[in-house]
């Protein structure tokens, strides 16, 4: 790994909705970033629970529902409250938060917007980082908030907006930086703001995003990112209790498990890690001695096989013509019918006759069986026949160089006679073989593969 850092020594910390969930954690949170004086600048994720709540009152609610959900919130922030032995200053901060919630929650109930759910939304963040700050400052921390909107510069895409890393980086260095030297900085993660000062998310996985950004600006050594789980393991242990931990990866394995399903790192947060060879570490807030995984832009001697990955609620489309046989011009028009409904295909298989393929829905909150609307299946039957297959599951085994591999598909397939294959993607990248299986199968499957492979 080459990190040519001016600041090798400052280490973005970043902890996720579980790590600054009540009071409890959000003690053990400080613990870890006190035990590291490398540690200078921490990104939070809203409270665990909060952010559903918030998109749920952006969707525009009833009154009574809308006094239900501010009093969850509630319940949730002064959870952390009413453990602090000073409360004042703060109850007022969150207070004033909750009654501003109140009066966008009822705007959109009048009239709902992206732009209006950003604003809204960002308020999760915002409490969070600021009793944070206030349970560091109990325990005698000299800690500061800091609004990351005023680096955070996005385009206007509310929802899921691209920040302008030049002007990240101008701004980090000017307004943060200076003050790293001597501060302790907490801030927020998924917001940040566009030209004209309207709040902006940055879409799912915003604060390993941010974390990611944010250590780019400023030259990090490392960016630590702490979760539920202690680090990336060969599949998910709560479908095989025995998989490992993994202790080094690579950002390309990583990034495939995490787009494949595994609920780890989003794919679109290690971009800004890649591009600076900044060294990403994940670990467990909760258990920080269990261990963890470091991700390297590239790893010494990688396995063959590095982990099994698996997505849910899949949907096949098979898509027939006589037509196409011997013709020019199917697949294209497939394509372009899928385009103009703003479809991407995940993975695809045809015959002389046919075409089977998946809808992609990574960093999105669709299932691929939304997307098939009444005008698109209209669309497609005019040129061929249709039929759809839902509660499907896809399974990605994640590797390296496995289309140059010897006996991969005899190592796999062997061992899954009982199971009803319904695709096999294989060749198109040295990372990744993945198989379309009936959702009931789905866990069977991983379990049985990860006992010969792994």
């Amino acid at each position: 790994m080459s990190n040519n850092s001016a600041t090798p020594l400052l280490r973005v910390a970043k902890f996720g909705g579980t790590s600054v969930a009540d009071f409890d954690a959000m003690t053990r949170s400080a613990d870890i970033i006190l035990a590291n004086p490398t540690v200078r600048l921490v990104v939070l994720s809203a409270s665990a629970g909060v952010t559903n709540v918030l998109v749920a009152l952006s969707e525009g609610q009833e009154s009574e529902r809308r006094a239900y959900y501010l009093e969850e919130i509630r319940r949730i922030q002064y959870g952390i409250i009413n453990c602090l032995p000073e409360q004042v200053s703060i109850h007022e901060e969150i207070e004033r938060m909750i009654d501003n919630i109140g009066m966008l929650a009822e705007a959109a109930g009048l009239a709902r917007s992206l732009a209006l759910t950003d604003e809204l939304v960002s308020h999760g963040e915002l409490m969070s980082t600021l009793l944070f700050v206030e349970v560091l400052h109990q325990r005698g921390v000299e800690a500061t908030w800091f609004d990351v909107r005023k680096v955070m510069r996005t385009n206007d895409q509310f929802g899921r907006a691209e920040p302008d890393s030049q002007i990240l980086k101008t701004q980090a260095c000017t307004l943060l930086l200076p003050r790293l030297k001597k501060e302790l900085i907490i801030t927020q993660g998924f917001i940040g703001s566009e030209a004209a000062g309207r709040t902006t998310t940055l879409g799912r996985g915003g604060s390993d995003y941010t974390a990611a950004l944010l250590g780019e600006a400023l030259e990090a050594g490392r960016i630590d990112i702490w979760t539920d789980v202690p680090g990336i393991y060969t599949t998910d242990p709560r479908v095989v209790p025995q998989a490992k931990r993994i202790d080094e990866i690579s950002f390309e394995e990583a990034a495939e498990m995490a787009t494949f399903g595994a609920k780890i790192l989003h794919p679109a947060t290690l971009l800004p890690a890649v591009r600076s060879g900044i060294l990403v570490f994940v670990g467990s807030s909760k258990d920080p001695e269990a261990g963890n995984t470091l991700v390297y832009n590239h790893t010494e001697n990688p396995p063959l096989f590095r982990a099994l990955a698996l997505r849910r609620r899949q949907t096949l489309l098979i898509l027939h013509s006589l037509n196409m046989l011997h013709a020019r011009g199917f697949l294209a028009e497939v394509f372009n019918i899928l385009a103009r409904h703003a479809i991407s295909v995940d993975l695809i298989t045809t015959s002389e006759v046919s075409v089977a393929l998946t809808m992609d829905t990574t960093g999105s909150t669709t299932t691929g069986a939304t997307l098939l609307t009444t005008e698109l299946l209209a669309e497609l039957s005019a040129l061929c026949r249709v039929e759809v297959e839902k509660n499907l599951a896809l399974v990605a085994l994640i590797g390296n160089k496995l289309s140059q591999a010897c006996g991969v598909g005899k190592e796999v397939f062997s061992v899954l006679d009982a199971f009803n294959i319904r695709l096999i993607c294989y060749g198109a990248s040295s990372h990744n073989l993945c198989l379309l299986v009936p959702g009931a199968d789905a866990e069977q499957v991983v379990r049985t593969l990860h006992e010969a492979l792994f």
